[in-house]
């Protein structure tokens, strides 16, 4: 876990949401989704409230809105799968501009919508203010299966030899007269993903091989010994308690 890897979504700032430790973001961005998934999907005034604890965070952490905009829009597949509910949905009926649009939809597409971009979002503002490396230490800290962050470790570790090796049999078959417009030459590019997969496999063996050599007992060493302040875990707390009472006051009122 000592590697410093950094991952595209990163933006390297010196905010202070840069500066809490990798465990309570972690954690504050979990409760956070749990909280908007909870609520009513009827209480739409709410879900307004979760854009703008949001937007505070990205102002306190210095992402644009453009940027956060950008990469949302990995979410448009569920968009149009939203925007079919209004017309399939049963019961209860409402006309708009000639259309005849089922109320339960309308409130279904809504809910997907909605919660799925303030999870996108809250993941972003995550991953952007986190680094990969920090991310694995602060599931480490919050006592995640130590084979889940290992695998993430040698993941991270390991991802750009993989791709180097892929890109130098992509040049090599090209070299070869591969045109991958052709379908019948899609048997070398077969060829070459399981050449890739036993040299990953074979590099994991000596890996390991060498990580026992060196009194490997299953489990890496930790990066160092150090954890979240009170004061971080206090400020980390603001976001999903504020989402928590919005909640609670959509839900009594």
């Amino acid at each position: 876990m000592g590697a410093g890897h950094a991952h595209p979504l990163y933006l390297d700032r010196s905010g202070p949401v840069h500066r809490l430790a990798p465990e309570v973001k972690i954690l504050a961005t979990l409760l956070f989704t749990v909280v908007v998934v909870a609520t009513p999907r009827e209480e739409l005034w709410a879900f307004g409230g979760y854009a703008v604890l949001l937007a505070v965070v990205a102002g306190a952490a210095g992402v644009p809105m453009k940027w956060l905009a950008k990469r949302a829009s990995i979410e448009l597949p569920f968009v149009l799968l939203a925007v079919a509910l209004p017309f399939a949905g049963h019961g209860e009926r409402v006309g708009w501009l000639g259309m005849s649009l089922s109320v339960d939809g309308l409130y279904g597409a809504w809910n997907i919508v909605a919660k799925g971009t303030l999870g996108v979002v809250a993941s972003l503002l995550l991953a952007a203010s986190t680094t990969m490396r920090d991310l694995i230490v602060g599931l480490d800290r919050l006592r995640c299966p130590a084979v889940f962050t290992q695998i993430a470790t040698f993941m991270l570790r390991y991802l750009d030899i993989l791709a180097d090796d892929a890109r130098r049999m992509r040049i090599a078959r090209l070299s070869r007269g591969y045109d991958p417009r052709f379908l019948w030459q899609v048997r070398a590019f077969a060829v070459s993903v399981g050449s890739l997969f036993l040299r990953a496999y074979e590099r994991g063996e000596r890996v390991y091989l060498a990580m026992v050599s060196r009194g490997y007992d299953g489990r890496l060493p930790r990066p160092d010994a150090g954890g979240a302040t009170a004061a971080q875990w206090a400020q980390s707390a603001v976001l999903p308690v504020a989402a928590a009472a919005i909640a609670v006051t959509a839900v009594l009122r």
